[in-house]
């Protein structure tokens, strides 16, 4: 009766055993469900949500450093036609968007408007120096000019080459040739990106963040080009949550005049969340011999070497016509030519490539660094005095800038309090569920089998 009582007892166990691991099980799927319907409820931009209330102000703290290039044989490239010198001056650090977004609307059809307010405060106690030192640079306005305008050179005693303050060059100086005000940010201050509209996720989370219109169209006027103007991805602060690390992110920029994209590199931890990083392909820029697609992106065969130029994108189309040109710092994957031509560069992939660093659950960016160089082109001249003795057209670069943010102690302990704690003590219950169970089922069956033995040989 003793036996039958404790096989009876272990056979119970073994049943508990499995209703608890078949429990754990179980939960495995309805928990995963319950994790991904908690994020997409908290991805959707709407008041109330996660994701708004970071969406309409920024929560870490946003940077743009500058650094310049030195200029140090002016005389020698113009009255020679040597190739420049140039020494990395840097960094000159600018806090941004620190404003939150303005003027949002929401939308009948699940889209949401807004303005991204640009202002820059100078950081002293993240720069190399103050914003009064002084570079030589390549003359902006010498850089624009046309032929016909060599008298008015002379005459307000300009030449290819200028020495202004920092604060100068990126925010504008009053040009003695041209009378007006000229600089790489010019304007910047109290100007706004925009209009932006973009979809919510209301009712496909697959779609938040995504840019409907940018400016109120849904393509871009620049290329005229089906490809090249397509308007893709998000602003690249956040991208749809429950990211497939096979898949490239796509983004637009205001900055370069196009949509970009950005494959998965690796998995890394920052400050104990897992995050997937991304990075720029090399045929992001490369030359149409390389990437046909890049193809509409060039304007100027001439200038371009006949499209095999890699490395720049010519943004001329939307600055005016300037001869403006947007590459990876030091002309990081460009071709070989355009660090012959400048002495001084050292790309390097540690320092100058672009990558973002983006949470996979939610799809938010924790981590950014969005590294370009502003290049201005010159060249040769028989008319302009200034350009007589330039050998070749000539890719000049003024400057390059990192603009970064990155997730502080504060956001990061609340996004793992808020999210990753609930979902791994999620995953603690289920694991320890299915753990338990299995070990009790599997220890009351062989328990049973041991005592159903001694009992079968004590009664021969």
């Amino acid at each position: 009766m003793g036996c039958c009582n404790k096989e009876c007892g272990l056979i119970a166990g073994a049943v508990i055993g499995a209703v608890v691991a078949i429990l754990g099980g179980v939960l495995i799927p309805v928990g995963n469900r319950i994790i991904k319907g908690t994020v997409e409820k908290e991805s959707v931009i709407e008041p109330g949500s996660t994701a708004y209330d970071n969406w309409v102000t920024t929560g870490a703290a946003v940077y743009r450093q500058f650094w310049l290039f030195d200029v140090k044989n002016p005389v020698e490239v113009v009255q020679y036609g040597a190739k420049p010198v140039v020494v990395e001056k840097g960094p000159y650090t600018y806090r941004t968007r620190y404003l939150p977004r303005a003027n949002i609307t929401f939308n009948p059809n699940d889209t949401v408007s807004f303005l991204l307010p640009l202002n820059a405060i100078f950081e002293p106690a993240m720069s190399v120096g103050p914003e009064e030192d002084k570079v030589t640079s390549l003359n902006l306005a010498v850089a624009v000019i046309h032929p016909f305008l060599n008298a008015l050179i002379k005459s307000s005693n300009s030449s290819l080459f200028q020495y202004r303050t920092v604060k100068e060059l990126l925010w504008g100086y009053k040009d003695p040739m041209l009378k007006s005000t000229l600089g790489v940010f010019v304007p910047y201050n109290n100007t706004y990106d925009g209009y932006y509209t973009v979809y919510t996720g209301k009712e496909d989370i697959s779609r938040v963040g995504i840019i409907d219109r940018w400016r109120g169209e849904r393509s871009l006027p620049y290329w005229n080009d089906t490809y090249c103007d397509m308007i893709n991805g998000t602003d690249a602060s956040s991208f749809p949550p429950f990211l497939d690390k096979k898949k490239p992110l796509y983004f637009f920029s205001s900055d370069i005049c196009r949509s970009v994209s950005a494959s998965y590199e690796k998995t890394m931890d920052l400050k104990g969340i897992k995050v997937y990083r991304y990075t720029l392909l090399p045929s992001t820029l490369a030359s149409p011999t390389v990437n046909p697609d890049n193809r509409c992106f060039c304007k100027n065969p001439k200038t371009t070497k006949n499209c095999t130029l890699a490395g720049v994108l010519d943004i001329g189309p939307c600055k005016d016509a300037r001869p403006i040109y947007i590459s990876l710092p030091h002309f990081l994957q460009g071709s070989p030519s355009l660090r012959e031509a400048i002495l001084g560069l050292n790309p390097s992939e540690e320092h100058h490539q672009t990558f973002l660093d983006v949470e996979p659950t939610t799809g938010f960016s924790l981590r950014f660094a969005k590294r370009i160089q502003l290049n201005m082109m010159y060249g040769p001249s028989n008319v302009i005095t200034v350009l007589e003795k330039v050998k070749d057209y000539t890719v000049f670069p003024i400057l390059w800038m990192n603009e970064t943010a990155a997730l502080d102690e504060a956001t990061a302990d609340m996004f793992k309090k808020e999210l990753i704690s609930r979902i791994q003590m999620l995953e603690i219950i289920q694991q320890s569920l299915l753990g338990t169970g299995l070990t009790v089922f599997a220890l009351c069956l062989i328990f049973y089998c041991v005592v159903r033995r001694r009992r079968s040989k004590s009664m021969f």
